[in-house]
């Protein structure tokens, strides 16, 4: 349980606080349009914190890189791989169309790429913070 509320925080936290200064300063939502985007967005994150948590922490055993720019690289990996259908979903779920899914994922994934190294780090800080990182991990 703690494991989970860990990496749930960690997720709420970095991405609420990144989706809404995005939402805010480079798509120009209003205030109000980035909390209800943000509300709708917490069950999401309640439903896949944890076992993104897990997921990275398996691709790490299983690659168990070594270096910055391998360790570096596995995040990506673990993120983009969990993330995408993740997102997917997401807007199939919110009616929009192939093309608009299309496009949306890949510009998803190019702040997927930028996001995925530092959220790693957050999250193991927060892990070693609070006595739940995985040994075995990065």
């Amino acid at each position: 349980m703690k494991s989970y509320l860990v990496d749930t925080a960690a997720s709420l936290v970095f991405f609420t606080t990144i989706a809404a200064l995005s939402e805010l300063l480079i798509a120009g939502m209003a205030p109000g349009q980035v909390l209800i985007a943000r509300l709708i967005m917490i069950p999401v994150m309640l439903a896949t914190s944890r076992p993104y948590g897990l997921w990275r922490d398996w691709v790490f055993a299983r690659f168990q890189p070594a270096r910055w720019i391998s360790v570096t690289l596995t995040d990506i990996v673990a993120f983009v791989a969990f993330q995408v259908p993740v997102y997917i979903t997401t807007l199939v779920v919110a009616g929009a169309t192939w093309a608009e899914i299309g496009a949306a994922v890949m510009t998803a994934i190019v702040f997927m790429i930028l996001l995925s190294r530092p959220f790693g780090i957050y999250l193991e800080t927060l892990r070693n913070w609070t006595g739940t990182a995985d040994r075995r991990g990065p």
